[in-house]
C-alpha cells in the first residue's frame, strides 16, 4: 500500500460490505460499457473494497485499483490478494499516458474539486483512451438529505450543512467540464435508480454508511435522535412494502481522449 497520508477515514468496509453491495451490483451494468478486453490496462478510480475491480481481472485486464480510503483498500487487498490495489486520491494522481481506460462507479459524487479529477484521469489515459463513469447526479438522495438538513435546522447544528460532502451535477454541467478537460463525449445519460436498501434498519445504516461526514462534532445521542426522526419523516415516501427505497439519481458518462 502507497504511503498516503489522510485526514479522517470514515468508511466503514465491513458495513459496506455486508449491507451495501447494491454499489458494486450495479457496477456491473456499467463494465458492460466498458467493454474490457483482455489484455487492456484499466485504472479502477475509487475502488472500494475491490469487487468490480475483480470482475475486471477476471475479463484478462491488467488492473489498477485505487481509492483513497486506507479502509476500503485493506478490505480489497485482504479479499483480493492478487491484484494490485493502492490508496491515492483522485484529484492527486501521478499516471501519464498509461492507461487504455478509467473506469469509476459511484465515486465521484465524492470527489471535489471534479475537474480536478477530471484532468487526473484525462492525463492517465492514453491517446484514444476512454473515461467511463457513473455516479450520483442533480437530485440524487435528495428526499434523504433534505430531511437530514431540515433536523440540523430544528436541532440547532445549522453549521453541520456546511459538511454536505457530494458533488451532483446535472448532465450538462458534467458533460461541460469534460469538454472544457479535452475529453470528446460519446455518451451521457441522467436517470432515476430507486434503489433498495438492506433490511428495516436501510435508512439507518445507509445514513451512518455514506452521510456520516456531515453528523462530525454531533454528539451520539443527538444524532441517533436526528436520524429516527427522518425515518419516522420518510417513512410514508420511502418505506414500501417492509423496504426503504433510496431516491437514486444517476449519471452516466463516457469520453475519449483526442
Amino acid at each position: 500500500m502507497e504511503d498516503v497520508k489522510h485526514t479522517n477515514d470514515f468508511w466503514n468496509a465491513n458495513l459496506y460490505d455486508n449491507k451495501h453491495a447494491f454499489v458494486s451490483t450495479f457496477g456491473n451494468n456499467l463494465i458492460e460499457l466498458l467493454d474490457p478486453k483482455k489484455g487492456e490496462k484499466i485504472l479502477d478510480l475509487g475502488c472500494g473494497t475491490g469487487d468490480l475491480a475483480k470482475n475486471l481481472y477476471d475479463c484478462g485486464v491488467d488492473v489498477i485499483a485505487v481509492d483513497k480510503s486506507e479502509n476500503m483498500v485493506r478490505q480489497a487487498q485482504n479479499k483480493y490478494p492478487n491484484i494490485h490495489f493502492a490508496v491515492q486520491d483522485a484529484t492527486d494522481l501521478n499516471y501519464r499516458n498509461e492507461y487504455d481506460a478509467v473506469f469509476s462507479n459511484a465515486t465521484l459524487h465524492w470527489v471535489k474539486p471534479p475537474k480536478q479529477a477530471l484532468q487526473c484521469s484525462y492525463q492517465s489515459l492514453i491517446q484514444g483512451g476512454r473515461f467511463i463513469a457513473e455516479f450520483g447526479g442533480k437530485g440524487n438522495v435528495q428526499l434523504i438529505t433534505d430531511e437530514i438538513i431540515n433536523q440540523f435546522k430544528l436541532l440547532g447544528f445549522e453549521n453541520n450543512i456546511k459538511k454536505f460532502p457530494w458533488y451532483f451535477p446535472s448532465i450538462g454541467e458534467y458533460s461541460a467540464l469534460m469538454e472544457e478537460t479535452g475529453f470528446r463525449v460519446t455518451f451521457a445519460q441522467h436517470f432515476n435508480r430507486p434503489t433498495p436498501l438492506d433490511g428495516d434498519q436501510g435508512l439507518r445504516n445507509w445514513i451512518e454508511m455514506f452521510a456520516n461526514d456531515m453528523f462530525e462534532g454531533i454528539p451520539r445521542d443527538k444524532k441517533d435522535l436526528i436520524i429516527t426522526i427522518v425515518e419516522n419523516n420518510l417513512r410514508d415516501i420511502l418505506y414500501h412494502n417492509g423496504t426503504w427505497i433510496a431516491d437514486y439519481k444517476r449519471i452516466r458518462v463516457m469520453g475519449i481522449k483526442e
